[in-house]
């Protein structure tokens, strides 16, 4: 009986002290604060100032100056650009050769996307249109 008892407090031991190890095993760490997270790289918002050269479905192309030298853009333009003339959104379609725009757009994989195009309002000084299309008198 003694060897029994004694057989019963050595397998109680083992086991007690297995999962007594067990519950000491370290878990991963799990970062608590969001900057031990890696920090995600956002795309810079970029702004364009010009005349459109052309329209596509797709794309717009826009000729303008940067640093003070004359450059030409071509932006790729998707469902999600937002075109506005004013308070109203447009299409592609209603932007014509010569209209002046500012282009907000990012650059993903290589291409510049338009975020959002607005036609500037007026035209060159003294050419403002009248309702018959000729230009206005000057007084």
């Amino acid at each position: 009986m003694k060897k029994l008892l004694a057989l019963l407090v050595a397998v109680v031991f083992v086991v007690g002290s297995a999962g007594s190890a067990l519950a000491q095993t370290p878990t991963p760490a799990v970062p608590e604060k969001k900057a031990d997270y890696p920090a995600e790289k956002k795309m810079p918002v970029k702004h364009a100032h010009g005349t459109v050269k052309s329209v596509t479905a797709d794309g717009v192309v826009v000729a303008g100056k940067q640093k003070k030298k004359e450059v030409e853009w071509t932006f790729a333009v998707d469902p999600k650009t937002a075109i506005k003339k004013g308070s109203k959104s447009i299409t592609t379609s209603d932007l014509k050769a010569g209209d002046m725009v500012h282009v907000r757009y990012m650059d993903a994989n290589g291409k510049a996307v338009a975020q959002g195009i607005t036609v500037q309002g007026g035209m060159a000084k003294g050419m403002a249109k009248t309702d018959e299309g000729k230009p206005a008198e000057k007084k």
